[in-house]
């Protein structure tokens, strides 16, 4: 175990207070900083070279007998590791049961330059996701199904809020994620020649009749209105999921799952797929 640089036992040490203000996006979004709580969430930001900048840990919270090898990955990867006490630990914590490890890094930011695709890629756009777990579980889906680039347009959850972080078990930083706005996307699109498939209920396709063995955007929109007329009208194709009991909708992330693992079955079918 290594030595830690601090060690807090005050609920009113200042870095305590600054580590609480992070919890608003209007302060994460001044200093450029993002929370990330908890042993899955911080070990896959250090597996994919995401640096915390701080390290707090309560050793008296642990779940396992994992974490002392997780902080001194931390530190070694120059993170300033702070021990605390339960308490003081709790106070920072935003999850009802703190597994004591909390990082502070850099935010997650890329512009669509940034992105990176092979050929014949599956990319999901989504547009104003509102539920930070909607859209952490879409990140954990497309994760999984090994998407290679999202989009996020026109936000209406920060892509760096803590229960987004949460949502996606830290897959946000394990795929490719850009922030952009839906004309900015649809011209990136364009320039790709990437097919779009917008999903709606009111389309009269379903999912499972349209090739997604190319290079594709499967477009997602808002849990209450679905996806906006824009992204509509410029689809090469609309697609629906079959609705057979009273619902006539699943919720966004659900919905997107489906449509990935369509497409990851589509394309192991297809040797010529990525």
């Amino acid at each position: 175990m290594p030595s830690s640089s601090h060690r807090i036992t005050s609920l009113l040490n200042p870095r305590i207070k600054k580590v609480v203000a992070l919890r608003q996006r209007t302060d994460r979004d001044r200093a450029n900083l993002m929370l990330i709580e908890g042993y899955r969430e911080i070990k896959r930001a250090l597996d994919n070279q995401h640096w915390p900048l701080e390290l707090y840990h309560a050793p008296e919270l642990y779940q396992g007998t994992n974490e002392p090898d997780l902080v001194r990955q931390a530190a070694q990867a120059g993170a300033v590791v702070v021990e605390c006490t339960a308490r003081v630990f709790q106070k920072m914590s935003y999850r009802e049961r703190p597994e004591g490890l909390l990082a502070v890094a850099r935010q997650v930011r890329r512009k669509l330059d940034d992105l990176r695709l092979p050929k014949a890629p599956l990319v999901v756009v989504a547009e104003a996701i509102e539920k930070p777990g909607n859209l952490g579980t879409i990140l954990r889906s497309a994760d999984a199904a090994g998407v290679h680039a999202i989009i996020v347009c026109d936000r209406c959850t920060d892509l760096n809020n803590p229960n987004v972080v949460r949502a996606s078990l830290g897959t946000l930083f394990s795929v490719q994620v850009a922030e952009a706005s839906s004309a900015e996307t649809l011209d990136w699109l364009r320039a790709h020649r990437l097919a779009i498939v917008a999903a709606t209920p009111h389309a009269e396709k379903e999912y499972f009749d349209v090739d997604l063995t190319g290079g594709v955007a499967i477009v997602v929109g808002a849990e209450q209105y679905g996806l906006s007329e824009a992204w509509l009208e410029a689809a090469s194709v609309r697609v629906r999921i079959p609705m057979r009991g009273q619902a006539d909708s699943l919720n966004v992330a659900a919905a997107t799952t489906l449509l990935l693992y369509e497409a990851l079955r589509q394309r192991r079918a297809c040797p010529s797929a990525s």
